[in-house]
């Protein structure tokens, strides 16, 4: 069963999310919140496996919120779900350590697919739609890096080095298999390797520690 906890200071999307969950298998509510501060607290008190993050709301935002979750260094990982699509917002989301971020007009098995999907270890968003996301803001908030400053970096071996780029570039693994000629077997091992080297939850912390590291730029 994987647990949720609903953090939204809507009451009809919080309502309309809930039973969404409780009307599917193997999906649980554990409780809702209604600003940021109330979901870090359950978040501790609750300890679920996703929190559905929204970004605005009274008091302390879902980004700050997310910020303090993560930080805790615990299981419970965040999903957020936005009314904003591309702009600083989603990304301060990923920067914040959120594992996706989906949109509030998503259809109901989008969302049920994310929870499970974020639940998993995985990351929601898709690497092109990462990648369109940090090309329209990484020049922003990223400093410039000389990727051989970057002590992230110092373990990775030379292919794995070439992983991170092509993660960074938003390749799935079918098209990193291809392009370093790699059965897609070999190609999951090594960035199971680079994630754990460089202490990426997910794909989307991978893409964003390529960019602070120098190794991709925003076009």
């Amino acid at each position: 069963m994987t647990t949720v906890l609903i953090a939204d200071d809507q009451p009809l999307q919080r309502m309309g999310v809930r039973m969404l969950l409780e009307g599917t298998p193997g999906l649980e509510p554990v409780g809702e919140a209604e600003h940021g501060a109330a979901a870090v607290r359950l978040a501790a008190e609750l300890r679920p496996d996703v929190v559905l993050m929204d970004i605005r709301m009274p008091g302390m935002d879902g980004l700050e919120a997310t910020r303090r979750i993560v930080a805790t260094g615990g299981r419970t990982r965040v999903l957020i779900v936005t009314t904003f699509d591309l702009d600083e917002y989603a990304y301060d989301g990923l920067r914040a350590g959120a594992s996706g971020f989906l949109l509030k007009d998503a259809r109901p098995e989008e969302l049920v697919a994310g929870i499970h999907a974020v639940a998993s270890g995985d990351a929601v968003v898709a690497p092109s739609l990462t990648r369109r996301l940090l090309d329209a803001y990484a020049h922003r908030v990223l400093a410039p890096a000389v990727p051989d400053e970057d002590p992230r970096l110092r373990s990775l071996t030379d292919r794995e080095r070439e992983v991170l780029v092509a993660i960074g570039q938003g390749w799935n693994n079918t098209e990193i298999a291809e392009r370093l000629v790699l059965t897609e077997s070999t190609v999951k091992k090594h960035v199971g390797r680079v994630l754990a080297k460089i202490g990426a939850r997910d794909r989307i912390q991978a893409v964003i520690t390529a960019y602070d590291a120098g190794l991709v730029r925003a076009r």
